[in-house]
């Protein structure tokens, strides 16, 4: 066992940085959250900050920051969909990090069974959530969801972590008996085509 240095944070900086330092040596997996705008418009972020908060009712606990365009969406739609990406989802992980106006123009979706924004080629899963609540804290809010739908396919996942992004080390197989090898759940067409 290696031995552990204990560092004393003194400024607000130094505790930001390596506050920093020490979240990207946590991989995780990669998501884009979205939603519609009062208008109707397709919003949405990378999130890494997604956990499981309950089995009973199911639901997903989501960290977007206050003034986004995404959580503002979030708030008037009352509902989001967590697109899970898949290693080959790097491209729409980085165009939804950055501040671009234009970010569906620039991938592949369509509306979901409850009309929100589905990453068809990038996301090997998409659960639909209904906001259950709100709690702000420092600059992001914490959004519950209780889901409503899934969908999702065998692929493997697309992990982040000391500031890169890498695929799952041992390539995921299709195993048909878990019904993955299919898109289920969500009535759209086309693409991957899902199945009712």
């Amino acid at each position: 066992m290696t031995a552990m240095t204990v560092t004393t944070v003194t400024t607000m900086e130094t505790r930001r940085q390596r506050y920093l330092d020490l979240m990207s040596a946590f991989p995780t997996g990669v998501a884009v959250v979205t939603s519609r705008d009062a208008d109707g418009a397709p919003r949405g972020m990378t999130c890494s900050s997604i956990a499981s908060a309950t089995l009973a009712p199911p639901t997903l606990l989501v960290c977007l920051r206050i003034g986004s365009g995404t959580l503002e969406a979030v708030t008037s739609n009352g509902g989001f969909a967590v697109n899970l990406l898949h290693e080959g989802g790097q491209r729409a992980a980085e165009v939804f990090s950055r501040p671009d106006p234009n970010r569906f123009a620039r991938v592949s979706w369509r509306p979901s069974r409850f009309g929100l924004p589905w990453l068809v080629d990038d996301a090997f899963a998409v659960a639909e959530c209904q906001v259950s609540h709100f709690v702000k804290v420092g600059d992001h809010a914490v959004v519950l969801g209780e889901v409503r739908d899934i969908a999702q396919i065998t692929a493997t996942p697309l992990l982040y972590g000391l500031r890169g992004f890498a695929s799952w080390p041992v390539p995921v197989e299709q195993r048909p008996e878990t019904g993955l090898d299919r898109w289920e759940g969500l009535s759209v067409g086309t693409a991957r085509e899902p199945v009712s």
